[in-house]
């Protein structure tokens, strides 16, 4: 795979995707987002990605569990989760919350380093014992049913990822098909021994964020087709899969949450 390659405009492949995902988006954006403070919505925002996103790799923390956690600290863990879960969640909290105020950040190496530092600095001693927080691997990943290649020839396609992410963000391309290119890539190079999963959808909604789009959250139950689109990217060459389900779970997450507004609204009959 080359990153070079990316980002070429495809000029009507994601179109019925696009247009559905804007016309949801502007009525997420009416009725939804901006009757929300800020603060809340990013608080909102933040538990659930985080309770899905470590889900994914195997936390047990319900979105309950998470927001418990992000309002009570370590001070209060959840009964049944381990003292490990409770602090990878935290980790987790401080990678998003550095990347929420950090959205004017170049999206290069250090920004990259930097989050997979954050997300993995007190676990990485336990799941990856000689392993540095944000730094990449010094030898070859497997993972699951994958092994990945040689590290250092991934390794160096690292910059010109993020570069020519940066370049197609700057030439107008649609943020949710650069979202889900530059992390199916990504999640291909695999550069560090640890994180790379919650690294990677971190960046993909900083991607989103800096443009003020809404989070992508990949929920647990989609886990499957999620890993089978990435999969996909290894065993057919293409992302297509990949883009399709990211616009899938931003649609799906921007109906579902409309309909709770809707039915919120509705009056309760209580006698």
């Amino acid at each position: 795979m080359c990153s070079a390659h990316l980002f070429v405009p495809l000029p009507t492949m994601f179109e019925k995707e696009i247009e559905e995902y804007e016309r949801l988006r502007k009525e997420y954006q009416e009725k939804i987002v901006s009757k929300t403070s800020r603060q809340q919505w990013m608080e909102y925002n933040e538990v659930l990605f985080s309770a899905h996103s470590c889900a994914i790799e195997g936390n047990s923390f319900t979105v309950d569990d998470t927001r418990i956690l992000r309002e009570q600290g370590m001070a209060m863990i959840p009964v049944g989760r381990s003292l490990l879960e409770c602090t990878e969640m935290a980790d987790h909290f401080r990678a998003f919350d550095y990347l929420a105020g950090h959205l004017d950040a170049p999206f290069d190496e250090a920004l990259l380093k930097e989050v997979n530092r954050l997300v993995t600095e007190h676990t990485i001693a336990y799941r990856a014992p000689g392993a540095v927080a944000g730094e990449y691997t010094t030898e070859d990943m497997a993972a699951g049913d994958t092994v990945f290649g040689d590290h250092e020839t991934l390794i160096a396609r690292v910059p010109s990822l993020m570069a020519s992410t940066e370049r197609a963000l700057q030439e107008g391309h649609h943020p949710m098909v650069v979202a889900a290119k530059w992390h199916g890539y990504y999640e291909y190079l695999h550069p560090f021994r640890d994180g790379n999963g919650r690294t990677g959808r971190l960046l993909a909604n900083f991607i989103l964020l800096r443009v003020a789009h809404p989070l992508l959250i990949i929920e647990l139950k989609d886990r499957s087709e999620y890993i089978s689109a990435l999969r996909q990217i290894r065993t057919e060459g293409t992302d297509e899969h990949l883009v399709s389900f990211f616009f899938k779970a931003a649609i799906e997450r921007m109906k579902d949450e409309l309909a709770q507004k809707r039915k919120n609204s509705l009056p309760m009959m209580f006698f």
